[in-house]
């Protein structure tokens, strides 16, 4: 007759993720009873356990040394997720709120999303993380996927695609800010106005375009699929699409683009085609990154407060370790219209208006600013308070 341990040895820990439906690495986790399974998922383990026998052994897997660990995911990308100023600014922002903490962080990236999960299992497994952060949220995500069906505590940057109300996630009303972004270039006069964003596959970005469309809707004009151009990555075959738009008889006179760096990219093109920004073309982007600061003109920019984003992601992830039993919050980040300069109004649209802007001129070029300056310091300078294409009378 066997004794209890040889027939508890005869079960494994495989045998338990099977009959559970989970992976041995959820089994492991629940057995230390670690914060980031849910409550759920714990109790349908330890019935199976209790069904089939299995006693873990402790002795070898002690549950302090894996108590303050964040794993931080990026997006997968051969390279442009790296040189993205955006995700550095929310992991500055998570890395400051877990220092303050005492909890530990780990990156994990890859060129896929294969690479990624890999990545993720293999932590998982070796229960090396308590909680993730997920920087990204996309439709048809295996990542996030992986995640929530395991039962792994995580959060989310961006808006979650499924499970909604059972999803912990920080997200800026991309929708609201798309719409008052495409709301500020049609106050300046702009009618034709197009857009430039990464696939809709990502959410932010297809957040940012409905907002965009409905700000046409509400002004009366009629969205069209031909004014904007998506790409999945600046590796992406873009400038033939972009030249087609920009060169068209009824080209428009305003872009919303989707995030800074391919506000630079535009910004470039623009060059080779002998446009002027903000003259001949004006553009409002996202993200408030260097790029904004270091394009001549400086770009005008939607800040959505990346930083912020860490820090509330790090604080939810943290507060939900510590007491795994929290309902799933939802945060929403507020976003802010960075102006560095007046953006100039359409030129087919220059017609007699209540609205003014300042401008001056230094050595015969025209120099705009915004917010308004009263007055210009250099003594060159020749201001004028203007409506939108008529000089009223010199400034004072």
């Amino acid at each position: 007759m066997k004794t209890k341990e040889e027939q508890t040895m005869a079960v494994t820990i495989k045998d338990v993720a099977a009959a559970a439906g989970v992976s041995p690495s959820t089994v492991s986790r629940t057995c230390k009873d670690s914060p980031s399974i849910s409550r759920e998922t714990k109790e349908r383990v330890r019935r199976i356990m209790a069904q089939l026998g299995y006693v873990p052994n402790f002795e070898t897997e002690p549950v302090e040394a894996f108590s303050k660990t964040i794993g931080i995911i990026l997006p997968s990308s051969q390279r442009d997720v790296y040189e993205n100023a955006f995700h550095l600014e929310i992991i500055r922002g998570i890395g400051q709120f877990c220092n303050q903490r005492r909890y530990v962080n780990t990156v994990i990236t890859g060129q896929d999303d294969a690479e990624v999960l890999d990545a993720i299992q293999s932590m998982v497994s070796n229960s090396q993380e308590d909680g993730f952060i997920l920087l990204y949220s996309k439709k048809n995500c295996p990542v996030a996927s992986y995640l929530r069906n395991e039962g792994l505590l995580h959060v989310i940057v961006g808006k979650a695609v499924q499970s909604a109300n059972q999803t912990i996630y920080i997200d800026n009303d991309n929708a609201l800010a798309g719409e008052e972004a495409t709301d500020y270039l049609y106050e300046l006069g702009h009618r034709r106005i197009a857009y430039f964003g990464v696939s809709n596959a990502m959410l932010f970005s297809a957040e940012r375009k409905r907002g965009y469309q409905m700000s046409l809707l509400k002004h009366g004009i009629t969205p069209r699929e031909e004014d904007c151009v998506e790409i999945n990555s600046l590796n992406d075959s873009y400038e033939d699409a972009l030249e087609t738009l920009l060169t068209s008889a009824d080209r428009p006179t305003a872009v919303l683009i989707s995030d800074d760096i391919l506000a630079v990219v535009l910004e470039q093109f623009c060059g080779k085609l002998g446009f002027s920004i903000p003259k001949d073309l004006s553009i409002i982007s996202f993200n408030n990154s260097l790029f904004s600061r270091i394009t001549s003109p400086r770009l005008t920019t939607i800040d959505v407060n990346p930083y912020q984003l860490g820090m509330e992601a790090a604080s939810q992830t943290i507060n939900h370790i510590e007491n795994p039993n929290l309902l799933a919050t939802k945060i929403i980040v507020p976003h802010q219209l960075i102006p560095p300069r007046k953006l100039l109004p359409s030129s087919e649209d220059l017609t007699e208006t209540d609205t003014t802007v300042p401008l001056h001129t230094v050595n015969g070029r025209v120099c705009l600013s915004f917010p308004v300056i009263p007055w210009c310091y250099s003594k060159m300078c020749f201001k004028y308070s203007i409506k939108i294409g008529q000089i009223l009378k010199p400034a004072p």
